[in-house]
């Protein structure tokens, strides 16, 4: 049985933040191996969207496997597995929805 990282969603958020308030930061996936910082903004959202995307694969994938009846899917994974999903995707789509909000906030200034 996996076990639910909770740690990994929370260092995407705090990433994430610290990038839109343009502080340096390490993105998630070099902090959990160790590796050197993000190169931009533009490489650590395409690493967020990727372990958003991971994330749903993987809920879908338990989902199935509880549907089928494999031992090894606990309801109680699938259901953490779902809404630890579904968090990510809905943070995702709030800093999609602030980046939007501030390039409209830009285009709209006087030059």
């Amino acid at each position: 049985m996996d076990k639910i990282d909770t740690q990994s969603l929370m260092l995407q958020m705090r990433a994430l933040s610290a990038q839109a308030q343009n502080q340096p930061v390490a993105s998630v996936d070099a902090v959990q191996n160790g590796q050197s910082k993000a190169e931009g903004f533009a490489d650590l959202m395409k690493q967020s969207v990727e372990a958003v995307n991971n994330q749903q694969h993987k809920s879908r994938e338990l989902k199935e496997a509880f549907e089928r009846g494999d031992e090894g899917a606990d309801l109680t994974e699938v259901m953490l597995q779902a809404q630890k999903a579904s968090l990510s995707f809905q943070a995702m789509t709030q800093v999609r929805n602030k980046l939007v909000e501030a390039y409209k906030d830009v285009m709209n200034m006087p030059i």
